[in-house]
């Protein structure tokens, strides 16, 4: 699938259930001065990596927040319904990936391109900060659910 963002921005986005094992980043960004190229699963990052054009050379970023818990999204809605609060990720946004996703179904059927309609509110990520209280960790090298 490609989409067109206006302004010459672009993504393509593949996916399948038919890889047996990938070596290639989950996601790469590219641009006019280089490309950034995330390392790990997304439930297992490691950093990144960046080309930088004038400087000529990969550089390596470890992850940033090597505690981070991919399990970390329930556990905000949890806490946004046990505390009454709107989760930072809004319903506005699922239903954009989804009409995204069902104009790709159906251009993929008829070979025509798609408008898409709905927008949502940008992420107030910084609500973020700070709300892991600890008392699940999720351990990706072991794939278990560890108490403390």
């Amino acid at each position: 699938m490609v989409i067109d963002f206006g302004d010459a921005r672009f993504a393509s986005v593949t996916t399948g259930f038919t890889m047996q094992r990938y070596r290639s980043p989950a996601i790469e960004l590219y641009g006019a001065d280089g490309v950034l190229q995330l390392l790990g699963d997304d439930w297992a990052p490691e950093g990144y990596e960046l080309w930088r054009n004038a400087k000529g050379a990969w550089e390596l970023f470890p992850e940033s927040e090597p505690g981070w818990q991919w399990t970390e999204g329930l556990r905000h809605l949890v806490g946004c319904i046990e505390g009454d609060r709107e989760p930072v990720t809004r319903p506005e946004h699922a239903y954009h990936a989804l009409e995204i996703m069902l104009a790709a179904q159906a251009a993929a059927a008829d070979g025509r391109t798609r408008e898409i309609a709905s927008d949502f509110p940008r992420p107030q990520l910084a609500e973020l900060e700070g709300q892991a209280d600890g008392r699940r960790v999720h351990d990706p090298r072991s794939a278990l659910i560890q108490g403390e």
